[in-house]
């Protein structure tokens, strides 16, 4: 009866734990036969608290103003998770390039099934995070807090942070989300083993990065598609008019928008936000103009990706793949970069585990309508109003005019007439 009651008030008002305490506390002496049996009374009174607090903690994470095609995805993810088997730590890693959305299903999942757990945690943008000064103690203590609720507890550097969440994980049945991970150092300060974790515990980790999710590291791996025709042009209608379809006027030209962005939820996004109560000759140029120079904040996202590459050789292959090579022969490329001791057979391995190329069943190069536009506005933007000083050269007016200048360099000549 004195729990129920309790729970009642706890639930009607939403007093706190302290409260809930406070309520024990006054009234546990005339309920001793029932509650503290064979138990010391402080170690019950904080069961009970605790327990309580986690299955009155209805704080969900935001997803998206408008999930598209997030819930069918969701079901397939839960579905590689296998919450049926109880007694085993799964790790499943989701794969796919920038702005694919892979944070929005993470937070989804972490949604649905986040209170099955003894404990949850979501730690975001770890990559961003990480680069702070305090970036990588911030997440164990977060990481601390979400998980066992200690904020008292002092964590001196990512060693001490390491030994003390090892020790705390132990037996506890949870729900762990790193997102956006790029590094080895990431996993294991913050999750080095599975062995850290009770018996059912799922840990979920996104990455851009296929070398993180390769091997044994992972026991499923979610690799994240694009959307399809009609999940991508419901989206982009919710952010262009606020409703599920195009308004008629609008409808061929938004087919036109929906198409160059690819399928990608941040473009339909970015996008559609852009375009809304614009008129149609507005739609016109602003579709002409990112044809030739992507949209700033889809640009800054996908790049990420590319910055991230370890070093310049990488970045060259990248750049000469969006500029020249997209639908040629796999084998032929590696031939012709290797001319310039660029070690392309490693080079482009790389590139295919950060999703920013595929090699198709032909084994001919495949890339991202906007992954190739966003290289080649890298190198647009090194020299907006002098293609002469590009060190590429792809619009066939740009190449027509530096050479009947007489100003094209050597290298830039070379590739045209391969081409």
């Amino acid at each position: 009866m004195l729990k129920t009651n309790i729970l009642y008030y706890f639930l009607m008002f939403r007093y706190t734990p302290l409260f809930l305490f406070n309520c024990i506390c006054k009234f546990h002496f005339s309920f001793r036969p029932i509650f503290f049996f064979c138990r010391n009374e402080s170690e019950a009174i904080n069961d009970i608290v605790e327990n309580i607090s986690r299955l009155l903690d209805k704080t969900d994470l935001i997803i998206a103003n408008y999930p598209v095609g997030v819930e069918s995805r969701v079901q397939d993810v839960i579905q590689l998770l296998d919450i049926q088997r109880p007694n085993d730590v799964v790790l499943l890693g989701i794969w796919g390039m920038g702005g694919i959305g892979k944070t929005t299903l993470a937070k989804a999942i972490y949604n649905r099934i986040g209170r099955n757990f003894e404990g949850r945690s979501f730690l975001a943008n770890i990559r961003e995070v990480w680069e702070q000064n305090v970036g990588p103690v911030d997440l164990q203590k977060q990481l601390l807090f979400d998980i066992c609720k200690e904020a008292k507890t002092k964590i001196q550097s990512i060693e001490s942070g390491t030994s003390i969440l090892k020790g705390r994980f132990f037996h506890k049945r949870v729900l762990l989300i790193l997102d956006d991970v790029n590094t080895f150092e990431q996993l294991n300060a913050l999750c080095g083993s599975r062995n850290w974790l009770g018996s059912g515990s799922r840990i979920i980790i996104t990455s851009r990065d296929m070398n993180i999710l390769r091997g044994n590291r992972v026991d499923q791996l979610y690799k994240m598609k694009e959307m399809d025709g009609s999940e991508s042009i419901e989206l982009f209608s919710w952010h262009a008019f606020k409703q599920a379809s195009p308004r008629e006027d609008f409808a061929e030209i938004s087919r036109n928008v929906v198409e160059y962005s690819g399928g990608l939820p941040l473009a339909l996004e970015v996008l559609g936000s852009h375009l809304f109560e614009l008129g149609l000759e507005e739609w016109k140029c602003v579709l002409e103009k990112i044809k030739r120079i992507p949209n700033d904040q889809v640009q800054k996202k996908l790049k990420i990706s590319f910055d991230a590459l370890n070093d310049d050789t990488e970045k060259e292959i990248f750049l000469d793949i969006a500029c020249f090579f997209i639908g040629m022969d796999r084998n032929d490329v590696i031939h012709i970069l290797n001319g310039s001791e660029f070690f392309a057979e490693i080079g482009i391995s790389v590139l295919v585990e950060r999703s920013l190329v595929t090699v198709d069943d032909r084994n001919r190069f495949a890339m991202h309508d906007l992954l190739r536009d966003m290289g080649r506005e890298i190198v647009r933007e090194k020299s907006p109003k002098e293609p002469e000083e590009r060190s590429r050269l792809w619009f066939n007016k740009d190449v027509l005019d530096v050479i009947s200048e007489k100003t094209v360099r050597i290298h830039i000549l070379t590739f045209v007439l391969i081409l």
